[in-house]
């Protein structure tokens, strides 16, 4: 593999985060922006890194042993590492995320997942700061409404487009699904 092939990191795709117990979730265009994703990468023979959620809190949607802890249907297919995780980035699961980057000398990254806030974004904020190049998929990532300090309801399409404007630039470029996509067919 070439040092130029970006990595597609998929953040945890998992069936808790279907559970109609959910909080209202903005984007759910989401789920479908991702396998068309994964179709692409895996077209092309492209590095794959799945990461999933495994909760230490036993009455989490998350938590192993249960079928909201597995990733979605579509999602556990080809890929070249799995990393599980109990906390929001990526970067501090296991297997170790950069040293498997490193050792491939990969540098450009590729985010989509859920929760866009959260995983997604603290994935993306450590990339840029480690210093490799990130795409973040806004639409190929979702999040939910969340009550502030106050109680008020934050809803979940201001914290998708908060963390837009949290990362453009700064830690990442934000892209679409078909600009994702687009950037790689020349490949």
């Amino acid at each position: 593999m070439s040092e130029q092939n970006p990595v597609l990191i998929v953040i945890d795709m998992q069936n808790g985060f279907q559970n109609p117990a959910m909080p209202p979730s903005n984007n759910p265009a989401c789920e479908g922006n991702v396998l068309s994703l994964l179709a692409t990468w895996r077209e092309k023979g492209l590095p794959v890194v799945l990461v999933r959620h495994d909760s230490k809190n036993a009455g989490s949607v998350l938590a192993p042993g249960q079928s909201g802890n597995d990733l979605q249907a579509g999602i556990d297919g080809p890929h070249d590492l799995l990393v599980t995780k109990s906390v929001n980035s990526a970067f501090y699961g296991e297997p170790d995320l950069k040293t498997w980057l490193d050792a491939s000398n990969y540098k450009k990254l590729v985010i989509c997942g859920i929760q866009t806030n959260y995983c997604c974004e603290t994935t993306a904020r450590m990339a840029g700061n480690m210093g490799f190049e990130v795409e973040f998929v806004l639409d190929a990532t979702r999040t939910f409404d969340l009550k502030d300090n106050e109680g008020n309801v934050v809803s979940a399409e201001t914290l998708s487009k908060i963390t837009a404007v949290n990362l453009d630039g700064e830690f990442a470029t934000v892209v679409s699904t078909k600009a994702a996509i687009a950037g790689i067919s020349a490949l």
